[in-house]
C-alpha cells in the first residue's frame, strides 16, 4: 500500500484555525513565515509589535539583563518558543506560546528549541489585535500550567496588571499599576523596572 504524504503547509490559509486540534509536533512542521501560538489546540496569528510594544520590551529587558547577570536563572525575550502542559495528552504538548518576556529559574527547562514548562514570570504587552488572547487565552493557560507572576501591561494607556500565584494555584490581583514609571516584581525581590512614559512621544501615533 502506498504511504500517504500530508502536503506541505507552506501559508498560513492551509490551516483550518477554528475546528481542528493542532500540536506542537504539527508547529514545527510548519513552513510559513507568520509567526502563531498554539492554546489548547487552537491557533492564534500574533501580528507585529509597533513601536511603543517594541521599546518597552526592550526596557523591560535591558532591567532584566542587569538584574539577573551572574544569578542562576535564564530571562528570554520573543520570539522564544514556550511548551505549557495544558492540554498535554501523553508526550503530546498542543499548548506553545511565545510571551514577550519572561523568566525561568529551573533550567533543566531549557532546551535548544525554547522552554518545556512554565516560567516563573511571564511579561505580556498589549497591542489592539491581541488584547483578548493575552487577558483570557493566555491568562488561563498560564494559570494551569502553574507561571509564579504574570505581567499584562498597556504601554501607551500606560497601567499594568500584576497577578501572583497564590495559595489555592489562582492567578490574584496583587496590584494595578496607573502609572509605568516604576514597576517592582512580587517573587523576584530588588527587581525593579524603570520605563519610559510613551504617551509624550506624540510622533508615534
Amino acid at each position: 500500500m502506498k504511504e500517504y504524504k500530508f502536503p506541505e503547509i507552506t501559508r498560513l490559509d492551509q490551516l483550518n484555525e477554528d475546528s481542528f486540534e493542532y500540536s506542537y509536533s504539527d508547529y514545527m512542521k510548519w513552513q510559513f513565515q507568520e509567526r502563531v501560538e498554539i492554546i489548547m489546540g487552537k491557533i492564534f496569528p500574533m501580528s507585529a509589535p509597533n513601536t511603543p510594544h517594541h521599546s518597552l520590551s526592550n526596557d523591560i529587558g535591558n532591567c532584566f539583563y542587569n538584574y539577573f547577570k551572574g544569578k542562576p536563572c535564564y530571562y528570554f525575550v520573543a520570539p522564544f518558543d514556550v511548551r505549557l502542559p495544558v492540554g498535554k495528552k501523553g508526550n503530546i504538548y498542543n499548548t506553545v506560546v511565545q510571551p514577550d518576556l519572561g523568566v525561568i529559574c529551573d533550567l533543566l527547562k531549557i532546551e535548544k528549541s525554547g522552554a518545556n514548562g512554565a516560567p516563573d514570570l511571564v511579561v505580556e504587552i498589549l497591542s489592539p489585535s491581541n488584547r483578548q488572547i493575552e487577558m483570557h487565552e493566555k491568562f488561563e493557560a498560564y494559570q494551569a500550567s502553574l507561571v509564579r507572576e504574570y505581567w499584562i501591561i498597556h504601554p501607551e494607556e500606560q497601567w499594568m496588571l500584576q497577578y501572583v500565584l497564590n495559595d489555592n494555584l489562582k492567578f490574584e490581583l496583587h496590584k494595578k499599576y496607573e502609572n509605568l514609571s516604576r514597576i517592582e516584581s512580587v517573587i523576584f525581590p530588588e527587581l525593579f523596572v524603570e520605563v519610559a512614559d510613551y504617551k509624550q512621544l506624540a510622533h508615534w501615533k
